[in-house]
């Protein structure tokens, strides 16, 4: 059996007697057409010679064979001309079983019976395209109803497996796409206001990794290859979106008072040990308890305080 046509393989039968189960069949692989290259003008030439040879032989020859096996040798070869424009493809079958692509733009001769009704000649784009999905809701890594959308980038680049390994490749990258990105929004909290958190909103690079690793894994098996990823679409369904908008403001103030109140301790901890170190003041526990109080609603305070200038001594 050819390199190119391989078996499919099946599994042993079962020691119970169950029938062995057919495992997936090996994917198709791209390799070049057997075809010749011809310039520019060997179709027109073709054809002149073509009809002038079945004249002649209609008024010259002396049996009506000859003119016969011209008209159809003529025809034959005419049906072998294949025109292609730049990033298009022709994927050739001879017979039912596949006989390789053309993928370069020009004039090719090729087999005159990979046509129909011998075969057939399916054309792929070779263009990039760019597919936008519809918003979907689903549920982030915390349980919360959002709607996500993408813009997904991608090419042809194996045609034997878009056209034979997959029922439509375009379907197909339709619904990958989707499943990809439900599997995405699956992953990461909607947003995460965690120093080295990660979410949909604030990671977006990786976001994007992800989604384009995940897809282009999916899409293998369809000889297409993803070159971007973005989302275009993200927010809170409409039920609780308002609820979520308050939770938002409330874990944000809870985040900036944090890093506030993280600072203000910095801060305290350095003025008392640089008072200690220059001896400007010698502070007992308490005093040193109260210092701490008044640093920390002065750094911390949502208003700046009011001064108090202390006119006695210092424990008056």
């Amino acid at each position: 059996m050819s390199d190119r046509d391989p078996a499919v393989p099946t599994q042993a039968p079962q020691p119970d007697g169950t029938p062995a189960v057919a495992s997936a069949r090996p994917p198709h692989m791209q390799y070049r057409a057997n075809a010749r290259r011809c310039p520019p003008g060997t179709h027109l030439v073709v054809a002149i010679v073509g009809i002038a040879a079945v004249i002649a032989s209609w008024r010259w020859a002396a049996s009506p064979w000859l003119t016969g096996l011209l008209i159809v040798g003529f025809v034959l070869l005419e049906r072998g001309f294949v025109v292609l424009k730049p990033n298009e493809a022709v994927v050739l079958t001879l017979f039912g079983r596949y006989t390789g692509t053309i993928d370069t733009p020009g004039l090719w001769l090729i087999d005159p019976f990979a046509a129909p009704p011998f075969s057939a000649r399916e054309q792929v784009s070779l263009r990039i395209n760019n597919f936008q999905t519809e918003k979907i809701k689903v549920n982030d890594l915390s349980g919360n109803p959002i709607d996500i959308a993408a813009v997904i980038v991608w090419q042809v680049v194996d045609t034997a497996k878009s056209v034979f390994d997959v029922q439509d490749f375009q379907q197909f990258v339709t619904v990958q796409s989707e499943a990809a990105l439900r599997h995405l929004a699956n992953l990461y909290p909607y947003d995460d206001y965690r120093e080295d958190g990660k979410s949909l909103r604030n990671g977006t690079e990786e976001i994007h990794t992800v989604l384009q690793t995940e897809l282009q894994s999916r899409l293998q098996a369809a000889g297409i290859t993803v070159l971007e990823t973005r989302l275009t679409h993200l927010a809170y369904a409409p039920e609780i979106a308002e609820t979520m908008l308050r939770r938002q403001q409330a874990e944000a103030i809870l985040a900036a008072r944090t890093t506030m109140v993280r600072g203000a301790v910095g801060l305290v901890h350095m003025a008392l040990t640089q008072l200690e170190r220059s001896d400007l003041v010698d502070l007992d526990t308490e005093r040193k308890a109260a210092m701490v109080s008044n640093l920390m609603v002065v750094l911390s305070g949502d208003q700046s305080p009011m001064p108090v200038i202390n006119t006695g001594t210092l424990y008056s």
